[in-house]
């Protein structure tokens, strides 16, 4: 049986389960893929490799240029938690093998939802109720250019991190956000967010993203907003930009991390970076990233770190993890139907029982759910939902 969109037979994957509670939620969270397989039909090759921390256990660097070749060989890299108090200084850092992955496979575009799994979880948040209540945002940030990249200087009394960027790079990551807001109906609206006021090239970044829209997304609303007074903004009137925000490296990781923190818990925060945008469900993907399931090339982690203080305790939150999964569906497989499933699972396992969810909750949420507990509520909903 194909899956139940007719879109896809599964595919190939690099598995990447990294350190400390990041093989525990992968493994939780592939179970969730076998439920999938067994109901669908669908086939995913999987190959487990190292990177980060267990990488330079073994290898003596965070990630080998065996697992670089099989990252651009696959159709997905699904990917853990790298890191840990035990590496320390170590150079190269546990965290470098998944920069070295995201450059290998020219995963530009990151892409960070941020709402709310349930609405029975809003009283988490550190915003009131009634400010964050709806929020629901995409930030798109370019993951392979800027002051992150390119050639540094170091010395004694001086540093330097060339902030550049070139019209090829500003137009693919202003076309994901041009896929995605045209995914609805109407199309959602855009944010451009930089420092036109200040900075060269966000005048570069800002000219080049509404060229890209007004001639390739003409119905789509392009609005600017300077990235400081943004970051007041997520705080104030975080709805105010539901739809899609795209910014550069340095700004997307800023105001990432402050979206993650808006919905109370990293724990429940999936993330993706692709090659490519994305194609809407029923069509395939542009040229640019395309892999061979009839997606689009991408690494899916949790936005949580490796959290070495409850490793192996059983305790970790997989929601995140599953949760990435679902962005893997959706985008490298086109698996769009099964995506909805697994969130609508996670939705229900998580919703409170006067919500008619079944309530289960791990540490971070206040509950006393572990990691395993919360993981079969969510395969058997997964279940349930696939009609199986």
């Amino acid at each position: 049986m194909a899956s139940s969109n007719g879109s896809s037979k599964g595919g190939k994957l690099l598995i990447l389960p990294g350190d400390h509670i990041g093989p525990e939620v992968v493994t939780e969270a592939l179970k969730v893929l076998d439920i999938i397989e067994e109901v669908t039909g669908a086939k995913f090759e999987r190959d487990f490799d190292l990177c980060g921390g267990a990488s330079l256990d073994k290898h003596k660097d965070s990630v080998t240029e065996a697992v670089l070749k099989k990252s651009v060989e696959v159709d997905a890299v699904f990917f853990g938690s790298a890191g840990g108090p035990e590496w320390g200084t170590v150079q190269p850092n546990p965290e470098s093998g998944l920069l070295r992955i995201r450059q290998k496979m020219q995963i530009f575009a990151n892409l960070r939802p941020c709402n709310f799994a349930s609405k029975s979880l809003i009283h988490r948040s550190p915003i009131k109720p009634e400010i964050i209540s709806g929020v629901d945002f995409t930030i798109i940030r370019e993951n392979c250019g800027g002051a992150y990249f390119g050639t540094k200087i170091e010395e004694e009394d001086y540093g330097c991190d060339p902030w550049e960027y070139h019209r090829p790079e500003i137009e693919r990551v202003a076309r994901v956000a041009g896929a995605l807001a045209t995914q609805h109906d109407p199309p959602l609206p855009v944010w451009s967010v930089d420092k036109a006021n200040v900075l060269a090239n966000s005048r570069v970044w800002r000219r080049i993203t509404h060229e890209v829209f007004e001639r390739e997304f003409p119905k789509v609303e392009v609005m600017d907003q300077l990235a400081d007074s943004l970051a007041m903004l997520l705080i104030t009137k975080p709805t105010a930009f539901n739809g899609i925000i795209v910014t550069d490296n340095t700004f997307g990781d800023i105001l990432s991390d402050e979206s993650g923190g808006l919905t109370g818990s990293l724990g429940l925060l999936p993330s993706a970076s692709l090659a490519g945008p994305p194609a809407a469900p029923g069509t395939r993907p542009s040229a640019l990233g395309r892999n061979s399931a009839g997606g689009v090339l991408g690494l899916y982690e949790p936005v949580h770190g490796s959290a070495p203080d409850i490793s192996g305790k059983g305790l970790a939150n997989p929601v995140a993890q599953v949760l990435s999964l679902a962005m893997m569906l959706r985008y490298s497989f086109n698996m769009h139907h099964e995506a909805e499933v697994v969130e609508k699972a996670v939705e229900r396992v998580l919703d409170s029982k006067a919500d008619g969810g079944l309530e289960v909750r791990t540490g971070d949420l206040g509950g006393k759910a572990g990691t395993k507990e919360m993981s079969e509520a969510i395969q058997g909903e997964v279940r349930r939902l696939l009609g199986a």
